[in-house]
């Protein structure tokens, strides 16, 4: 096994935390891989690294499909090398607003979620764990939600893959810290400042939404802990926020 290199993945690229999340690493010296099923939404953020004079590869996945995701690390391997950093950004596939009722999901829609949201997720930490264990370090972070905490009301599509995905977090976490590796939670407990969620929410006034940039500034902050004060679990929330 080759040694690790200042590569971050970012998986679930988007206009909010995935786009915030690969610029910052790129900004502090990393080559990002970014992926995303859509490529619409990889290469503006690619763009954006690009001209800002870091590295960036865009490798459309579907991250529902297992044989997608271990293809792209292979990819990421050969052209930047072993990533020493892991950002699971992608949320469960279907999830809609209003949310449907329990008696409405189909069985293959709530598969889906979890394919995306959960299987997703433990496939690609199968795919950069080996190295993290034989080099002693790494640095896996998760996206997650309020969901992953409480079930509410016609929200079962999205808080059983969260659920889940916290579940695997933990697991993880007291698995493969004692190795050196550190494997975060981060409840996302709030809106997100994207231009949908402005356009949803044109009452709502700035400090209602949580920043992409500065969700960011925290995920490079877990990654740059030392050992000795690892944090697993956090919340990231505005002040105004209820909870």
């Amino acid at each position: 096994m080759a040694p690790l290199s200042k590569v971050a993945v970012v998986i679930g690229v988007g206009p909010g935390i995935g786009a915030a999340s690969a610029q910052k690493f790129a900004s502090k010296g990393y080559s990002v891989a970014l992926l995303s099923r859509s490529i619409d939404k990889l290469t503006p953020v690619e763009s954006e690294i690009s001209k800002a004079g870091g590295k960036a590869l865009s490798l459309p996945t579907d991250v529902g499909k297992p044989a997608e995701i271990i293809a792209a690390f292979d990819s990421i391997k050969e052209q930047l090398g072993h990533p020493e950093v892991l950002i699971y950004n992608a949320g469960p596939g279907g999830v809609t607003f209003p949310p449907p009722s329990a008696l409405d999901l189909k069985p293959e829609v709530f598969e889906r979620a979890f394919s995306s949201g959960v299987v997703g997720a433990l496939t690609a930490s199968q795919q950069v764990l080996p190295g993290f264990i034989e080099n002693q370090h790494g640095t896996i972070i998760f996206t997650g939600a309020t969901a992953a905490l409480r079930g509410g009301a016609k929200f079962s599509l999205l808080s059983a893959p969260k659920f889940a995905l916290r579940s695997l977090a933990q697991s993880l976490a007291r698995e493969f810290q004692p190795q050196k590796i550190h494997v975060v939670h981060v409840n996302i407990d709030g809106v997100v400042d994207l231009p949908r969620t402005r356009a949803s929410r044109q009452d709502k006034p700035d400090d209602f939404f949580l920043k992409p940039a500065a969700i960011a500034d925290t995920y490079w902050a877990l990654h740059e802990q030392d050992s000795s004060a690892w944090t697993h679990e956090l919340d990231l929330r505005p002040a105004g926020e209820k909870w």
